[in-house]
């Protein structure tokens, strides 16, 4: 049977596409709209879907929505009738959506899809989200049975749930309900901290290990009644997120004795105090889920997804604390992989049938996206007016290898795109690990956001042994992990007062660019068999550096989802400081393009 399965109408929407069980394709809406996050219904990437695919709209025997929203309206109303009368007027707001559209989720579906075709007549089934969540952790994994930990804002009503997964199945055992949600703790200290909530996380994440988890204690004695099982309540006199007004209440404020952050107001010692203090509280609760998990299902292999399980830090910390035996996040774990999970639950969950277990994992390196044929991309790039040489692979990666070395910047886009948050190879922004300016170049005049901001190192499979204190693969950069001490240089600290450039220009390692205060790193381990280009090119530049690493970034320019044609990938190279493009068989020097071209360009993509 091939099945679609969806979400939309929130946060990051989604197709994937599953026949028998076997993932055949999965993308992103905002990777064709160019709106990240993109909520709309997903049409533009159900064609991208089915043209990967070789399907037709009438070859889909079902469709499947990640979430039920007939349960999320009623959890609304509740909410709001029982904070009454707080609350009434963004309650007030938010019914024309619901009473328009949302409470007949089924009818809009159904509608959306007869405007992409009238073949469209597939039966719609609707799954829980966190249900959803748990199949797209547990599936696709490499494990017979596991422990599962779903982990986000909020679905229906869980914000959170454990669950036991055995052969095709997937038992459901505890769930936490909303309000009391990790990942609205989190995005609530988010907004105190003047970042935008549902993007900014991973701004405080990578703000943390510049400050000290002072005021952990604080948050733990007054935001929330942590138990010994990880779950927790919120006191709700701190947060406004259940009445829909602001994600704080004054009451925050007050007690850690300041205002929230203005988007634009300096960074200073007691903002990276407040992330490393909520990074070590999330890190705490996720802790004792996870020895409560090893606990109630006596299984010693984790798989987790949701929101929260991109922290990538906190993944490193269960891993290297002997929690558990294996890992593995679902590299999509956000709501776009529930489009994913909601049609492997349909498989397997309703239909019952086997799961085959494939190895490294069935996502395929999480390349389900689509892919641009080579000659193709070269007209579409010459119409542009690109100015751009054609060579085999083999002479890219040597010309490509030879330019990282000395410093230069590359865009790089090969064979499918990836599918979740993650650039890993496909769709990335490439660099030299070894110089120690380069986290604040690439930074600063290539994705034009904050200095702090940590890069990952994608290092080739059979090297990382050598350069990191790894548990096994980490293919999807969801792991942070120590560098081996020989590869760690000492350095005299100024400490949290002194400007964070100044800290960041301290070489800590062999590697600079991608290690992070604590020399530790977010690795990207490349499998040749999983992605032979990137591999590739990892090898030049190995053999001409002798460093198999390459620092890894997403192919975008800060507020832009990542590139997905060849046009996003040459207006981005266009628009920044990038140095060369590499588009399939096509290289390109910022040097070489016309220069009417690269100030038509630049005026488009000035940052604000």
């Amino acid at each position: 049977m091939k099945i679609l399965g969806l979400s939309a109408y929130y946060h990051d929407s989604a197709a994937a596409l599953v026949e028998d069980g076997r993932i055949v394709a999965a993308a992103q809406e905002e990777r064709f709209s160019r709106r990240k996050f993109d909520p709309a219904f997903p049409s533009r990437a159900i064609r991208a879907c089915l043209e990967t695919a070789g399907w037709q709209p009438g070859d889909i025997g079902q469709v499947v929505f990640h979430e039920q929203p007939g349960e999320k309206f009623r959890r609304l109303v509740a909410t709001h009738a029982a904070l009454a009368p707080d609350g009434f007027w963004s309650f007030r707001a938010a019914m024309p959506g619901w009473i328009g559209g949302k409470l007949f989720t089924g009818a809009q579906i159904r509608r959306e899809l007869r405007r992409i075709s009238p073949d469209f007549a597939a039966p719609l089934a609707f799954a829980a989200h966190h249900q959803s969540h748990a199949a797209s952790a547990f599936y696709p994994s490499p494990f017979e049975d596991a422990a599962i930990l779903t982990l986000d804002g909020v679905g229906e009503w869980s914000c959170a749930s454990m669950a036991a997964g055995s052969g095709n199945a997937v038992e459901l055992l505890k769930e936490q309900r909303f309000p009391h949600s990790p990942g609205l703790l989190y995005s609530a200290l988010t907004q105190y901290l003047g970042f935008k909530v549902l993007s900014g996380e991973y701004k405080v994440m990578g703000l943390a290990p510049y400050g000290q988890p002072v005021h952990a204690r604080t948050m733990l004695d007054n935001l929330l009644d942590l138990r010994g099982d990880g779950s927790f309540r919120l006191d709700m006199d701190y947060f406004g997120f259940a009445a829909g007004q602001s994600m704080i209440t004054a009451r925050m404020e007050a007690l850690f004795g300041r205002k929230r952050r203005g988007a634009e107001d300096p960074l200073l010692p007691f903002h990276m105090d407040m992330a490393a203090s909520l990074q070590a509280v999330i890190e705490e609760i996720l802790r004792r889920m996870v020895r409560n998990a090893v606990a109630e299902t006596g299984m010693r292999d984790l798989c987790m997804a949701g929101g929260v399980a991109l922290n990538s830090v906190a993944n490193g910390k269960i891993l290297a604390e002997g929690l558990i035996d294996r890992l593995w996040v679902q590299p999509a774990a956000g709501d776009a992989g529930a489009a994913l999970g909601a049609a492997l639950a349909y498989w397997h969950g309703t239909l019952g049938q086997p799961r085959e277990i494939l190895s490294p994992d069935a996502m395929q390196g999480a390349l389900l996206g689509p892919a641009h044929d080579p000659r193709e991309a070269e007209a579409r790039l010459r119409r542009l007016g690109a100015a751009l040489e054609v060579h085999p692979p083999e002479e890219i990666d040597r010309r490509v290898a030879a330019a990282l070395s000395e410093g230069q910047v590359a865009g790089w886009m090969q064979g499918r795109m990836e599918f979740g948050p993650r650039a890993l190879g496909s769709r990335s922004i490439l660099a030299d690990p070894r110089h120690p300016g380069m986290q604040k170049t690439l930074n600063l005049k290539v994705k034009y956001r904050e200095s702090f901001r940590p890069f990952a190192p994608a290092v080739m499979a059979g090297h990382a042994d050598g350069w990191f204190a790894l548990n096994g693969p980490s293919p999807y950069m969801l792991e942070v992990v120590p560098l081996k001490e020989e590869r760690r240089h000492i350095v005299n600290d100024p400490g949290p007062d002194a400007p964070v450039p100044e800290r960041l220009a301290l070489p800590r390692s062999d590697i600079p660019a991608v290690t992070h205060l604590d020399y530790s790193a977010r690795v990207q381990t490349v499998d040749p068999e999983v992605s032979p280009r990137f591999h590739a090119l990892l090898s030049a530049f190995h053999d001409a550096t002798g460093c198999p690493i390459l620092v890894n970034t997403s192919f975008n320019l800060r507020g832009e989802p990542i590139v997905e044609s060849p046009e996003d990938a040459y207006r981005c190279f266009m628009g920044s400081e990038i140095d060369l493009l590499v588009v399939e068989d096509c290289l390109m020097t910022k040097a070489a393009q016309p220069a009417g071209l690269l100030r038509d360009y630049r005026d488009d993509l000035a940052p604000d």
